[in-house]
This record gives C-alpha cells, structure tokens and sequence, in this order.
C-alpha cells in the first residue's frame, strides 16, 4: 500500500521523531498532524485523550490514504494505541519511553525518567520499569511545563534556564549516569537540560528506534517528490510557521 505516514502528536514534540523518521526515509510523503487546541495532553481526562484522539487520527488517515501511522506522543500511545488498532487496518506505531536501553547502558545503575505527569504516573511505565530495569535505581519526574517551553522555544522564544533547572532539580544527583526524555517534546529542549544539569549525564529517546520500525512497515519505495505536510486543530502563530517551513514542510492546513 502506499500513502503517506502519518506522524501524531499534541503539539510539536512529535518533529523530534518526524526528523527521525524523514532522515531514514527521505522518499516517503509525511503528514504530521497536531492537535494543539487540547495541548499539553498530560493534563487531560483518560476517555476525552482516547475519544479525541481516534476521531482525529481516523479523520485524517481516510482523508490521506496513510499507510502507517505514528503517534508520536508517549502520553497518547499509553491509552490511545489499543483503540486506535482496533478502527484502523493499518500499522499503528507507538513511542515506548527509552528504559530498557537505559537500564543497559547505565554504569551507576541509577537512571531517571523525565516525562509529562501521566506517563510517569501509569501502571504501563512501572511496568516497563519491572520488566527491563528491576536491576537499577528509577528516579521519576513528571512535568507538564517542559512540553510548554519546547513549543515557544520552536516559536522563537527563549528557554527560561533558571526555571528549567529548578524543574529538574530533583534529577539532579551525580549518581545517576541515565536520562530518559519520556516525552517527544523533551528532545527539542537536549541542550537546555544538559545545560541544567551539575554533572555529565546522557539523553535518551526513542526517536532512532520508532524509524527504524516505520522503515521495516512501509510497503513502497516511495517517490522522488515526496512531501512534509502539516495539519493542526488551532492557528498557529507566525513564528511557528516560519520554524516548520524552516524545517521543509510544505503545506499547512487548519483543521475545522
């Protein structure tokens, strides 16, 4: 089958992964979709997230005539993955927070979980935590303010440093060697929380792991004038616009 991907997210954090996924994939169409009248995601209602989420994903992958689909959103994928499967007879692909190549990678065996309040609150992540790293220390932080300064940082604005370490603050023990940006937004702000941090720590995502998944579901070659399209449910400001035409996107529509 062939068709765009589909790339899902609340926001802009879902770009981390959609940079990912084009730099594997360079000859495939993308359609990243973002639903930025209901961000951040985190702080919304399980059923009103599952609901909205499947109308508009479902939408858009009848209109695009998608062959796979990403949800590029930590939050969505641990309530939205088993709903959205069950509608859609198309790959659907999830983001599963970084903890296992954490766990092996750490030499303290100290690690850290750095995502919005739902994820890090959910049995689904303790789970992950018991099944690929019951032999390390977790640490746990959940924000929703970093999701916010990822979106004005693409939006031209500065990155309140001050504000940013004291939200990291409680991560910040020399003893853990592991961060796991559990959240697609975070990757945008890696300088910004390395900076924050009194000693040398490494970032971890799932951005490289969830391309190589879409390459290995792809049906098609595709095609030498391939295109990054974007749809959104709220306007978006003039700078935004300007910083995703900067990064190749090359048509945008508001969705009613």
């Amino acid at each position: 089958m062939s068709g765009p991907i589909l790339v899902f997210d609340s926001g802009i954090g879902g770009l981390s992964v959609l940079e990912h996924i084009h730099k594997q994939l360079p000859n495939h169409s993308i359609h990243y979709l973002f639903d930025n009248a209901r961000l951040p995601y985190g702080d919304l209602a399980e059923q009103a997230l599952i609901t909205g989420c499947v109308k508009l994903v479902t939408e858009q992958v009848t209109k695009m005539g998608a062959q796979v689909v990403v949800i590029a959103c930590n939050t969505a994928s641990t309530l939205v993955l088993p709903a959205l499967r069950a509608v859609l007879s198309i790959p659907v692909v999830g983001v599963v927070p970084a903890i296992k190549p954490a766990a092996l990678q750490s030499k303290t065996k100290h690690i850290a979980l750095l995502a919005t309040p739902g994820t890090v609150s959910r049995p689904y992540t303790q789970a992950l935590i018991n099944d690929f790293a019951a032999n390390c220390q977790v640490s746990l932080l959940g924000t929703s303010e970093l999701v916010l300064m990822a979106e004005d940082k693409l939006s031209g604005k500065s990155v309140d440093l001050a504000r940013l370490q004291q939200i990291i603050s409680p991560l910040d023990n020399p003893n853990i060697d592991t961060l796991v940006l559990g959240c697609t937004h975070f990757p945008l702000l890696k300088t910004e929380i390395t900076q924050a941090f009194s000693h040398s720590i490494s970032l971890l995502d799932s951005g490289a792991a969830i391309a190589a998944r879409v390459d290995s579901l792809v049906a098609d070659a595709g095609v030498n004038d391939a295109t990054i399209s974007c749809a959104y449910t709220q306007q978006i400001s003039k700078s935004l616009y300007q910083a995703m035409v900067n990064r190749g996107f090359d048509h945008f529509s508001l969705l009613n």
